[in-house]
């Protein structure tokens, strides 16, 4: 008796698999469709709504976002027509939950993720920008998914997160590439403060690489214990000159013109006690003051390097030419 139920329960089994079968391998055919034609079918419907200034990772997304929809429509029909139904809506209803889930477990992932789109679409910086964040002065060599690469001044690579790119602030120096610089000197106060003033500003006129506009400045920054110093303001093409080249020429000039003119830049003065032996009983004290600029021999001083030129584009050569260390498709 056992044994016959067992036999009709099995027949009646198979019996739904026969009938099923159509019904099963029409699905497993329109869900193959599906798959193979989801990439196609979505490059057409997203094609319409993409424009070209789109970042190639945004229109990724879009592309791969209605695909992951089409497939899912393709396993409702599969499911649908082999009757479980309910299970295709499980199914459906249950993937906003993974997606929730998986979220939460991998939050920073999904928030590098989701900073690579914000950064892509509002585009702060390009590849091959001079860019500054958290401390870190690089070239942009690459962005991925997950992190920028930056090259720095010294040849090392920096790979940032995205996060820590997007929620702090970015100084990007190739955007406007005039930088204001500064250079100290410090005058005696013997001298004539206006007439100093009126020879540095001629020198920085003179200077090629001294921008006209804004109009460079020498005003008067502090009183030192022997010097009164002035500070020197100059604004420069930073693409075409390099700030520390510009500043070196600048110093040299007002040193030379300035020991032509007597004008004196002295040091602090210093004071050194010596002691005489102790069997001679007495102690001799000598002041000394350092030797005044002015007085230096100018033969000493013919070295003249007046090459002002960027350093960017070496920088920029050396990040084309390094290595990559960070697998991914650049989405800049």
């Amino acid at each position: 008796m056992q044994t016959q139920f067992v036999l009709d329960n099995l027949a009646q089994f198979v019996q739904v698999v026969v009938d099923k079968l159509p019904a099963f391998f029409a699905g497993i055919l329109i869900f193959l469709i599906f798959w193979l034609l989801s990439k196609p079918i979505a490059g057409f419907i997203t094609k319409p709504f993409i424009k070209p200034n789109i970042s190639q990772l945004v229109q990724l997304v879009i592309r791969r976002t209605t695909s992951i929809l089409i497939v899912l429509v393709g396993l409702y029909i599969f499911l649908h027509l082999v009757g479980l139904t309910q299970f295709a809506v499980a199914i459906l209803s249950g993937t906003g939950v993974l997606g929730l889930i998986i979220g939460f477990a991998f939050k920073d992932i999904a928030e590098n993720f989701l900073s690579s789109l914000l950064l892509s679409v509002q585009r702060p910086f390009k590849l091959g920008d001079i860019i500054e964040v958290e401390g870190y002065l690089g070239v942009v060599n690459k962005m991925t998914s997950r992190a920028t690469t930056l090259v720095d001044l010294n040849g090392d690579h920096i790979q940032l997160p995205n996060s820590t790119i997007y929620k702090n602030a970015i100084r990007n120096l190739t955007a406007n590439p005039n930088i204001r610089c500064t250079v100290d000197v410090g005058i005696g106060y013997d001298a004539n403060v206006d007439y100093a003033q009126s020879l540095v500003a001629k020198i920085m006129r003179k200077q090629q690489a001294v921008l006209n506009e804004p109009v460079p400045q020498v005003l008067v920054n502090s009183l030192g214990s022997s010097t009164c110093n002035l500070r020197l303001y100059f604004w420069i093409n930073s693409e075409v000159n390099s700030k520390q080249k510009v500043a070196s020429v600048l110093m040299k000039s007002v040193v030379e013109v300035f020991m032509q003119e007597g004008i004196s830049m002295p040091d602090d003065a210093r004071e050194r006690i010596m002691l005489a032996p102790e069997n001679s009983g007495t102690t001799s004290q000598i002041k000394q003051e350092a030797p005044n600029l002015s007085t230096a021999n100018n033969s000493q001083n013919n070295y003249h390097d007046d090459d002002t030129s960027s350093d960017h584009d070496d920088i920029r050569e050396q990040a084309v030419n390094s290595r990559d260390p960070e697998e991914g498709h650049n989405i800049l």
